[in-house]
């Protein structure tokens, strides 16, 4: 990855982390357990799922194999940058990624959700020769390289994002 691509990546995913963090505030712990509905999840669920997810993908990266040539397709980089954070195809979570109640308060989980995001950042400035030499495979999007994981990680956040909004408004939380 030359250095002109990894400060496309790195203000990605800083860009949204902020964005995740805006969507995430002014909101009591109270209103962070309400439930907008049946079967939605609340603000502290969402977070949950964000920050267990993005330590699952980190994890992955971290121990993810190399591959013999490097594989470089900004198409599918930019594909799915507009498809992930997309709500207008659902998409379910797997098991191990669903909320369980892991954290006791939104502060909590908003302070994993941050440790999280700085390791990926680092991550993602260490290993910036590397990320399109790694191969990994995604449940739902197929084989990847390291820099497509990146922009799912920063994608998902801001699909989370948009929906912890859908729950602040249909909650009544200005």
């Amino acid at each position: 990855m030359t250095p002109e691509e990894r400060i496309e990546l790195i203000p990605l995913l800083e860009a949204s982390r902020e964005e995740f963090l805006d969507a995430a505030s002014g909101i009591s712990e109270a209103q962070a357990s309400a439930k907008p509905g049946p079967g939605k999840w609340s603000v502290l669920e969402c977070v949950e799922h964000v920050a267990t997810v993005e330590e699952r993908f980190l994890k992955r990266l971290e121990t993810a194999p190399r591959s013999n040539a490097p594989r470089v397709d900004k198409q599918k980089e930019l594909d799915l940058a507009a498809r992930v954070p997309d709500r207008t195809v659902r998409a379910e979570a797997p098991e191990p990624a669903r909320p369980t109640g892991r954290f006791a308060s939104l502060a909590e989980a908003m302070d994993r959700f941050n440790a999280n995001r700085a390791q990926t950042i680092r991550f993602a400035k260490d290993s910036a020769a590397e990320l399109y030499w790694l191969s990994l495979d995604h449940p739902r999007f197929g084989p990847m390289n390291g820099s497509e994981f990146m922009v799912v990680i920063a994608s998902h956040a801001r699909r989370h994002a948009a929906q912890i909004r859908e729950t602040k408004t249909a909650l009544g939380i200005v």
